[in-house]
């Protein structure tokens, strides 16, 4: 298998701790491979229309995208069922975790693009403080409603600590620990994992 992107990307790197997890990283080849808001790469629409990091070509040739299909497909492959549950109730609930992280790193990534990437001039400064009371919200949820759930390793607490992990690299500013003790204590943990060891992300 073939897994294009680049670990900056918390989408891509939440299908790389999940291979991890479930046993197939050795089986998985990483194609760095980025992704332009502003430009087409020829190769990596060669096999997504949609252009977008991360895609996985499986064994049989065939594109998997985006992110949750990867990490459901590979957990499929793996046989594990600890990640996404068979249980209708624990899974749509692991689910919904999970939809939760990727909506904190669809809004890390968004705001990163518009204060860093965007020229001066053309940013849209209600939409980044509309990005920030979202992600606070979110934050706020997390802390409150899913601690007993972020306790467990499954699809859900990946993608939260994987998106928890982005922010700290890219907007430190958002300080998601302050007034999150129980929030701060499961990112702690989960980071201390093999998983989310060998897919650190470093300083350039």
């Amino acid at each position: 298998m073939k897994l294009h992107g680049d670990l900056i990307s918390p989408f891509f790197r939440m299908c790389l701790v999940t291979a991890h997890e479930v046993g197939l990283a050795a089986k998985i080849q990483h194609v760095q491979t980025r992704a332009d808001p502003t430009a087409v790469n020829p190769d990596l629409n060669a096999i997504s229309p949609v252009g977008k990091v991360p895609v996985l070509v499986t064994d049989h040739n065939h594109p998997l995208y985006d992110s949750r299909v990867i990490v459901e497909y590979l957990c499929h492959v793996s046989g594990n069922k600890t990640l996404i549950p068979d249980d209708g109730v624990k899974r749509f609930r692991v689910l919904t975790l999970q939809a939760l992280g990727q909506a904190v790193a669809e809004a890390g990534v968004a705001f990163r693009y518009e204060t860093a990437v965007r020229p001066q001039g053309l940013q849209w400064r209600e939409w980044i403080a509309r990005q920030e009371l979202r992600v606070k919200a979110e934050f706020d949820d997390l802390e409150k409603t899913w601690i007993k759930d972020l306790s467990e390793i499954t699809a859900g607490s990946i993608a939260v600590a994987v998106a928890l992990s982005y922010l700290d690299f890219r907007i430190p500013d958002w300080q998601w620990r302050k007034d999150r003790p129980n929030l701060q204590a499961f990112h702690d943990e989960i980071s201390r994992r093999p998983s989310m060891q060998v897919t650190v992300l470093k300083p350039a």
